[in-house]
C-alpha cells in the first residue's frame, strides 16, 4: 500500500473514515471480514469508512482494536473523529515513567555479563547496560553521537558489521524483523531506514554463514556471530515488550537481550566483564 499511514500536514485533514479504510486495506481485510470481526453490520462499517455516519469514541477505539492499531496511531483516528487522544507520549526521562525506568535499568543491570539494551519504536538507543561497550570499540566515532540508531549502528561498513562473522544470515533477519514491523505500523521513518540499510555494501557469505545465508521465514533463533580479540562470540537474542501498556513510549520501548549460544562464549564474556 503506497498510501502512508501517519499523518502529514497535507493528510493531517483526512477523515476517520478513510484512516479506517487504510487501515483495514493494510492488513488486508475486506469491509465483511472487518465488520465480522467486530460484530458490526458491513453497512454500519461502509457509512463509516465514507463519511455518512460519524463513529463514538467508542466505536473509534473498538476498530481500532479489531485493526491492530498502534497506540500512537489511534490517537490519530481519535482526532480525526473530532475526540481529544488517549494515550500520553512522554519521554523515558519524564518523571512521571520512573517506575517504568527503573524496571528497564533493573533488566538490563540484571542481565549482566550478557548484552542488552533498550530501543524505541525507530531502533534508537535509549539505554544499555554496561557490556554494550565492550562490542563497539573501533566503531565510527560519528555513528556513536546521538540519536545512535541499533541497526545502522549494526550494519553500516563504519559499525561493528566488519565484526559480525555471519553478516550474511544476521543482515536478512534484522530486515525481516524492520519489515515485519513496517507491515505491522507503516511507519514511513522505518522504511526509509529499512532502504538506507540496503543500500548499504552488500557483505559476501563465509564460513559462519555457510549453510545459513537463505534464512527461513520462521526461524526460531538466528545467531549472532561476533568476532573479538577474545575469539568468536556466539548469541542468541530475545525480544522483550511491556504488556499492557498505556503510555505510547512504553508501548514502543523494546528490550534487546543476548545470551551466550555456546559455553565458550559464556566462560570468555566473564572474563571480560572481570
Amino acid at each position: 500500500m503506497s498510501t502512508s499511514l501517519h499523518p502529514t500536514p497535507a493528510a493531517a485533514a483526512r477523515s476517520v473514515g478513510d484512516l479506517i479504510r487504510e487501515w483495514r486495506q493494510h492488513r488486508r481485510l475486506s469491509q465483511l471480514d472487518l465488520a465480522m470481526q467486530a460484530d458490526i453490520s458491513t453497512r454500519h462499517l461502509s457509512y463509516v469508512e465514507t463519511g455518512r455516519a460519524a463513529p463514538s469514541r467508542a466505536m473509534v477505539m473498538h476498530l481500532a482494536e479489531r485493526l491492530s492499531v498502534p497506540l500512537r496511531e489511534r490517537n490519530v483516528l481519535l482526532a480525526a473523529a473530532g475526540f481529544a487522544p488517549l494515550y500520553r507520549e512522554r519521554p523515558l526521562a519524564d518523571p512521571a515513567l520512573d517506575a517504568a525506568r527503573a524496571v528497564v535499568e533493573q533488566v538490563l543491570k540484571a542481565h549482566e555479563p550478557w548484552p542488552a539494551l533498550a530501543v524505541d519504536r525507530h531502533w534508537t538507543l535509549l539505554a544499555s547496560n554496561a557490556t554494550v561497550p565492550l562490542f563497539l570499540q573501533d566503531v565510527d566515532a560519528a555513528l556513536l553521537q546521538g540519536p545512535v540508531n541499533v541497526l545502522r549502528l549494526s550494519l553500516h561498513p563504519g559499525g561493528v558489521a566488519p565484526r559480525i562473522a555471519n553478516l550474511v544470515s544476521w543482515r536478512a533477519h534484522l530486515f525481516q524483523r524492520l519489515e515485519q514491523q513496517i507491515e505491522a505500523t507503516s511507519d514511513p521513518v522505518l522504511s526509509a531506514l529499512l532502504q538506507e540499510l540496503r543500500a548499504y555494501p552488500a557483505p559476501e557469505a563465509d564460513d559462519a554463514d555457510a549453510g545459513g545465508a537463505a534464512l527461513e521465514p520462521n526461524a526460531i533463533a538466528v545467531p549472532l556471530k561476533f568476532r573479538t580479540p577474545a575469539g568468536l562470540l556466539s548469541f542468541i537474542s530475545t525480544t522483550t515488550v511491556f504488556g499492557t501498556p498505556v503510555d505510547i513510549t512504553l508501548s514502543e520501548l523494546a528490550l534487546e537481550t543476548f545470551f551466550p549460544a555456546d559455553r565458550v562464549t559464556a566462560e570468555t564474556l566473564r572474563g571480560m566483564t572481570t
